[in-house]
Protein backbone atom coordinates (compact mmCIF):
# COMPACT_ATOMS: atom_id res chain seq x y z
CA UNK A 1 0.00 0.00 0.00
CA UNK A 2 1.26 3.62 -0.91
CA UNK A 3 0.97 6.52 2.09
CA UNK A 4 -2.43 7.44 -0.05
CA UNK A 5 -3.88 4.35 1.50
CA UNK A 6 -3.85 3.29 -2.50
CA UNK A 7 -2.89 -0.56 -4.05
CA UNK A 8 -1.42 0.28 -6.98
CA UNK A 9 -0.23 -1.77 -9.69
CA UNK A 10 2.41 -0.52 -11.68
CA UNK A 11 4.50 -1.23 -14.53
CA UNK A 12 8.27 -0.04 -14.85
CA UNK A 13 11.65 -0.21 -16.32
CA UNK A 14 15.42 0.77 -16.05
CA UNK A 15 15.31 0.41 -12.13
CA UNK A 16 17.59 -1.82 -10.32
CA UNK A 17 16.28 -1.06 -6.52
CA UNK A 18 13.02 -3.20 -6.41
CA UNK A 19 10.72 -1.31 -4.06
CA UNK A 20 7.55 -3.86 -4.99
CA UNK A 21 5.88 -6.53 -6.60
CA UNK A 22 4.73 -8.84 -9.60
CA UNK A 23 1.42 -10.54 -8.96
CA UNK A 24 1.35 -13.42 -10.97
CA UNK A 25 3.54 -15.27 -13.46
CA UNK A 26 3.42 -15.04 -17.16
CA UNK A 27 4.98 -13.28 -20.36
CA UNK A 28 3.33 -10.00 -19.19
CA UNK A 29 4.21 -8.72 -15.92
CA UNK A 30 1.98 -6.88 -13.50
CA UNK A 31 3.21 -5.43 -10.42
CA UNK A 32 2.13 -3.36 -6.86
CA UNK A 33 2.30 -0.53 -5.19
CA UNK A 34 4.25 1.85 -7.96
CA UNK A 35 6.58 -1.33 -8.64
CA UNK A 36 9.61 -0.17 -10.31
CA UNK A 37 10.92 -3.19 -12.11
CA UNK A 38 12.66 -3.91 -15.00
CA UNK A 39 10.89 -5.58 -18.09
CA UNK A 40 10.86 -9.02 -18.86
CA UNK A 41 9.57 -12.20 -17.96
CA UNK A 42 11.84 -13.13 -15.43
CA UNK A 43 11.64 -10.24 -13.25
CA UNK A 44 12.08 -11.35 -9.93
CA UNK A 45 8.53 -10.94 -7.70
CA UNK A 46 9.72 -9.62 -4.21
CA UNK A 47 7.33 -9.57 -1.08
CA UNK A 48 7.24 -6.61 1.49
CA UNK A 49 9.11 -6.83 3.79
CA UNK A 50 7.90 -7.41 7.18
CA UNK A 51 6.88 -4.13 9.64
CA UNK A 52 8.58 -3.37 12.70
CA UNK A 53 5.76 -1.89 14.35
CA UNK A 54 2.79 -3.20 15.65
CA UNK A 55 0.99 -4.38 12.52
CA UNK A 56 4.01 -7.23 12.36
CA UNK A 57 1.87 -9.39 13.58
CA UNK A 58 -0.92 -8.75 11.09
CA UNK A 59 1.98 -9.38 8.54
CA UNK A 60 3.30 -12.21 9.82
CA UNK A 61 -0.72 -13.94 9.84
CA UNK A 62 -1.00 -12.42 6.01
CA UNK A 63 1.91 -14.63 4.71
CA UNK A 64 0.59 -17.18 7.13
CA UNK A 65 -2.16 -17.99 4.92
CA UNK A 66 -1.31 -18.93 1.68
CA UNK A 67 -5.08 -20.80 0.57
CA UNK A 68 -8.21 -18.86 -0.18
CA UNK A 69 -11.89 -20.51 -0.52
CA UNK A 70 -12.74 -21.11 -4.07
CA UNK A 71 -16.53 -21.26 -5.19
CA UNK A 72 -17.64 -23.89 -6.58
CA UNK A 73 -20.46 -23.25 -8.82
CA UNK A 74 -18.63 -21.56 -11.84
CA UNK A 75 -19.74 -18.46 -11.26
CA UNK A 76 -16.60 -16.35 -11.57
CA UNK A 77 -14.90 -18.19 -14.42
CA UNK A 78 -18.39 -17.66 -16.45
CA UNK A 79 -18.34 -14.17 -15.75
CA UNK A 80 -14.41 -13.95 -16.60
CA UNK A 81 -15.27 -15.41 -20.28
CA UNK A 82 -17.77 -12.18 -20.69
CA UNK A 83 -14.78 -9.75 -19.56
CA UNK A 84 -12.94 -11.67 -22.40
CA UNK A 85 -15.33 -10.96 -24.91
CA UNK A 86 -16.29 -7.56 -24.02
CA UNK A 87 -12.36 -6.96 -24.30
CA UNK A 88 -12.28 -8.46 -27.79
CA UNK A 89 -14.67 -5.83 -29.26
CA UNK A 90 -13.09 -3.61 -27.37
CA UNK A 91 -16.47 -2.66 -25.73
CA UNK A 92 -15.47 -0.78 -21.84
CA UNK A 93 -18.97 -0.15 -20.90
CA UNK A 94 -19.97 -3.78 -21.10
CA UNK A 95 -16.06 -4.48 -19.70
CA UNK A 96 -17.23 -2.23 -16.56
CA UNK A 97 -20.70 -3.91 -16.67
CA UNK A 98 -19.02 -7.45 -16.15
CA UNK A 99 -16.13 -6.78 -13.98
CA UNK A 100 -18.73 -5.29 -11.69
CA UNK A 101 -20.96 -8.75 -11.74
CA UNK A 102 -17.57 -10.36 -11.12
CA UNK A 103 -17.18 -8.40 -8.36
CA UNK A 104 -20.52 -8.60 -7.07
CA UNK A 105 -20.33 -12.75 -7.70
CA UNK A 106 -17.11 -12.68 -5.36
CA UNK A 107 -18.19 -10.42 -2.88
CA UNK A 108 -21.15 -12.43 -2.08
CA UNK A 109 -19.26 -15.53 -1.79
CA UNK A 110 -17.00 -13.81 0.64
CA UNK A 111 -19.69 -12.36 2.98
CA UNK A 112 -17.62 -8.95 2.36
CA UNK A 113 -18.93 -5.61 1.35
CA UNK A 114 -19.38 -5.09 -2.65
CA UNK A 115 -16.71 -2.72 -3.90
CA UNK A 116 -17.24 -0.70 -6.80
CA UNK A 117 -15.42 -0.47 -10.10
CA UNK A 118 -14.17 1.98 -12.72
CA UNK A 119 -12.56 0.64 -15.68
CA UNK A 120 -10.04 3.29 -17.39
CA UNK A 121 -9.15 4.03 -20.54
CA UNK A 122 -5.06 3.75 -21.55
CA UNK A 123 -2.76 3.25 -18.66
CA UNK A 124 -0.92 6.37 -16.85
CA UNK A 125 2.61 6.81 -17.56
CA UNK A 126 5.36 8.76 -16.13
CA UNK A 127 8.31 8.91 -17.67
CA UNK A 128 11.67 9.84 -16.51
CA UNK A 129 15.29 9.95 -17.64
CA UNK A 130 16.30 6.78 -16.65
CA UNK A 131 13.10 4.72 -16.18
CA UNK A 132 9.12 4.74 -16.78
CA UNK A 133 6.08 3.65 -14.72
CA UNK A 134 2.82 2.37 -15.62
CA UNK A 135 -0.21 2.08 -14.08
CA UNK A 136 -2.25 -1.15 -14.34
CA UNK A 137 -4.73 -0.94 -11.53
CA UNK A 138 -5.28 0.27 -7.66
CA UNK A 139 -7.57 -0.13 -4.95
CA UNK A 140 -8.57 2.17 -2.25
CA UNK A 141 -9.66 1.20 0.93
CA UNK A 142 -11.59 3.84 1.85
CA UNK A 143 -13.88 4.19 -0.93
CA UNK A 144 -13.79 0.36 -1.60
CA UNK A 145 -13.26 1.56 -5.32
CA UNK A 146 -10.80 -0.32 -7.83
CA UNK A 147 -9.77 1.07 -11.07
CA UNK A 148 -8.38 -1.03 -13.90
CA UNK A 149 -6.97 0.36 -16.92
CA UNK A 150 -8.10 -1.36 -20.05
CA UNK A 151 -5.19 0.12 -23.02
CA UNK A 152 -2.10 0.01 -23.20
CA UNK A 153 0.51 3.20 -22.28
CA UNK A 154 2.11 4.21 -25.57
CA UNK A 155 0.15 2.26 -28.34
CA UNK A 156 -3.54 2.50 -26.40
CA UNK A 157 -4.42 -0.71 -27.34
CA UNK A 158 -6.69 -3.17 -25.63
CA UNK A 159 -4.21 -4.97 -23.23
CA UNK A 160 -4.56 -9.08 -22.73
CA UNK A 161 -6.67 -10.80 -21.22
CA UNK A 162 -4.87 -12.09 -18.50
CA UNK A 163 -2.87 -9.37 -17.76
CA UNK A 164 -6.55 -7.51 -17.66
CA UNK A 165 -7.89 -10.22 -14.95
CA UNK A 166 -4.66 -11.00 -12.75
CA UNK A 167 -4.95 -7.03 -11.68
CA UNK A 168 -8.46 -7.19 -11.15
CA UNK A 169 -8.00 -10.29 -8.73
CA UNK A 170 -5.00 -8.77 -7.82
CA UNK A 171 -6.56 -6.05 -6.01
CA UNK A 172 -10.23 -7.68 -5.17
CA UNK A 173 -7.34 -9.39 -2.67
CA UNK A 174 -6.71 -6.17 -1.12
CA UNK A 175 -10.36 -5.97 -0.69
CA UNK A 176 -10.36 -9.15 0.83
CA UNK A 177 -7.57 -8.52 3.31
CA UNK A 178 -9.18 -5.24 4.40
CA UNK A 179 -12.85 -6.88 4.78
CA UNK A 180 -13.01 -10.64 4.97
CA UNK A 181 -9.53 -10.81 7.30
CA UNK A 182 -9.72 -8.08 9.19
CA UNK A 183 -6.19 -6.81 8.60
CA UNK A 184 -5.33 -3.05 8.99
CA UNK A 185 -2.88 -2.59 6.26
CA UNK A 186 -2.79 -5.10 2.95
CA UNK A 187 1.07 -6.37 2.33
CA UNK A 188 2.36 -8.28 -0.68
CA UNK A 189 3.56 -10.92 1.72
CA UNK A 190 3.66 -14.38 0.45
CA UNK A 191 0.67 -15.39 1.26
CA UNK A 192 -1.03 -12.39 -0.50
CA UNK A 193 0.45 -13.80 -3.51
CA UNK A 194 -0.40 -17.13 -3.22
CA UNK A 195 -4.64 -16.18 -2.67
CA UNK A 196 -4.16 -13.47 -5.45
CA UNK A 197 -2.64 -16.44 -7.31
CA UNK A 198 -5.45 -18.97 -6.75
CA UNK A 199 -7.81 -16.55 -7.07
CA UNK A 200 -7.07 -15.46 -11.06
CA UNK A 201 -6.42 -19.07 -12.09
CA UNK A 202 -10.10 -19.96 -10.67
CA UNK A 203 -11.26 -17.47 -12.42
CA UNK A 204 -9.65 -18.14 -16.06
CA UNK A 205 -9.91 -21.91 -15.57
CA UNK A 206 -6.37 -22.10 -15.77
CA UNK A 207 -4.13 -24.84 -13.29
CA UNK A 208 -2.86 -23.49 -10.51
CA UNK A 209 1.28 -23.44 -9.85
CA UNK A 210 2.52 -23.82 -6.76
CA UNK A 211 5.00 -20.99 -5.74
CA UNK A 212 8.67 -22.02 -4.66
CA UNK A 213 10.33 -19.15 -2.57
CA UNK A 214 14.09 -18.10 -1.99
CA UNK A 215 14.56 -15.65 0.77
CA UNK A 216 16.59 -12.72 -0.18
CA UNK A 217 17.96 -9.42 1.50
CA UNK A 218 15.79 -7.43 3.91
CA UNK A 219 13.61 -9.97 5.27
CA UNK A 220 11.92 -10.05 1.64
CA UNK A 221 11.28 -13.29 -0.22
CA UNK A 222 11.58 -13.86 -4.04
CA UNK A 223 9.64 -16.68 -6.58
CA UNK A 224 11.99 -19.53 -7.76
CA UNK A 225 10.72 -19.12 -10.95
CA UNK A 226 12.64 -22.01 -12.88
CA UNK A 227 11.66 -24.36 -9.97
CA UNK A 228 7.89 -22.90 -9.98
CA UNK A 229 7.55 -24.05 -13.98
CA UNK A 230 9.19 -27.33 -12.94
CA UNK A 231 7.00 -28.02 -10.74
CA UNK A 232 3.77 -26.99 -13.45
Amino acid sequence: MNQSGRSNIAHSTGVAHLRDRLLRSGNELDFNCRCLIPFGSKAAVLTDSAPRNSNRTSFLESDRIKSLELPQNGRLPSISKSIELAMKGGNTTGVRRACADFLSAASRFYNVPECSIRVLAARPLRVREHWATELFGDYNPETMLIRVWIRTAVRKEITSFGTFLSTLCHEFCHHLDFRKFGFSDSWHSRGFYERAAALYHHARGTAPKKLFWIPVTGGRWRIDWPRTNRSA
